[in-house]
């Protein structure tokens, strides 16, 4: 392994060769411990099964892909609430994660969820954040999915967005703000009322 520092960040470097592939694995890390995702995951979309207010049994779904040059695992992923009318409150045993792989068989593409295991997922109500903890954490070059279950969805009609960001492992991780998702909720009234 090579480590080298430039400008107090640390890049440690290591190389391993195989054959004709090799892998190539870099981690960030400032003078004072800071961990840095050396490439950032993305949030490639947030979905939810149900946008009407007042119903029960919905989930939110995020996607994240976390690209084969991150550098670190990823370890946690933070969800708040920073729009909207009224707290989303949580079903946390519900919640669970998952990768998404898809098979080809005779022309078709067969959809699979491998499950990953969780550690704590917790809920700060005064921020309005649900931490869901990874155990053991996300390797680089895949794409998961985190299912969050409301208890219900929100009472009132309007825009909530949830922000998502996400943390390497280490004792001090910098958190990756990855955007928000952005959930509409409509009265199930129906379109005729003004």
């Amino acid at each position: 392994m090579r480590v080298a520092t430039l400008f107090g960040i640390t890049l440690s470097l290591a190389i391993g060769i195989g054959g004709v592939t090799g892998t190539v694995t870099e981690a960030v890390q400032l003078r004072d411990g800071t961990v840095y995702f050396v490439q950032p995951p993305k949030l490639v979309k947030a979905t939810t099964t149900y946008k009407d207010v007042n119903i029960f049994g919905g989930t939110y779904y995020f996607t994240i892909n976390l690209p084969e040059n991150a550098g670190e695992s990823l370890e946690k992923v933070t969800i708040a609430q920073r729009e909207g009318v009224e707290n989303i409150d949580y079903n946390l045993n519900d919640t669970h994660a998952f990768v998404e792989t898809s098979d080809a068989y005779g022309g078709l593409r067969l959809r699979k969820e491998t499950r990953l295991k969780l550690g704590a997922v917790t809920n700060e109500r005064d921020t309005r954040t649900v931490s869901v903890n990874f155990d053991p954490p996300v390797t680089p070059g895949q794409t998961i999915t985190i299912a969050l279950r409301p208890v219900s969805n929100p009472s009132f009609s309007g825009v909530y967005l949830l922000g998502v960001t996400a943390f390497p492992v280490g004792e001090k991780s910098h958190g990756q703000f990855l955007g928000f998702g952005r959930f509409q909720f409509y009265s199930n009234r129906g379109s005729w009322f003004p």
